[in-house]
């Protein structure tokens, strides 16, 4: 019988092509259940959930843009860099998103991490915008 380590390759491998043929093609019937997406009218194919997925990352990057052009603005109200940190409005936007969740059959917890990163994310931007709008102008 062959040793269990000298069989863990073979195994990777036919995980790994069983893996890829999974995804090679997105028009294969689904293994299991019935589509609910859409109200039930979608999806037949993952190359169907695909392309809903990414037409609907469309339109989140387009209001990510267009919150990030409210950071901005926030910016212009923030005294100094350390203004920009505001635990207590975190938490309360985060208790605000895991309710709205919740109505919007969404794990609470997706939004929290979420909204957590994206939060995070335009913090240390608003942060840089604040140092360059409060370091002195060169040559004044």
């Amino acid at each position: 019988m062959p040793k269990p380590w000298k069989l863990a390759p073979l195994l990777l491998l036919g995980l790994a092509t069983a893996a890829a043929a999974d995804g090679a093609d997105p028009n294969r019937p689904a293994y299991r259940g019935t589509p609910s997406a859409a109200g039930g009218t979608c999806c037949q194919s993952l190359g169907e959930v695909r392309s809903n997925i990414d037409r609907i990352d469309q339109q989140v990057l387009a209001l990510i843009a267009e919150r990030g052009s409210y950071v901005h603005e926030a910016a212009r109200f923030k005294a100094n860099p350390e203004a920009v940190e505001d635990p207590h409005r975190v938490e309360q936007i985060i208790a605000k998103i895991r309710g709205l969740a919740e109505q919007a059959h969404l794990s609470p917890t997706v939004a929290e991490a979420t909204y957590r990163a994206m939060i995070g994310a335009f913090t240390l931007e608003e942060r840089k915008l604040v140092e360059q709008q409060s370091a002195p102008a060169a040559g004044r």
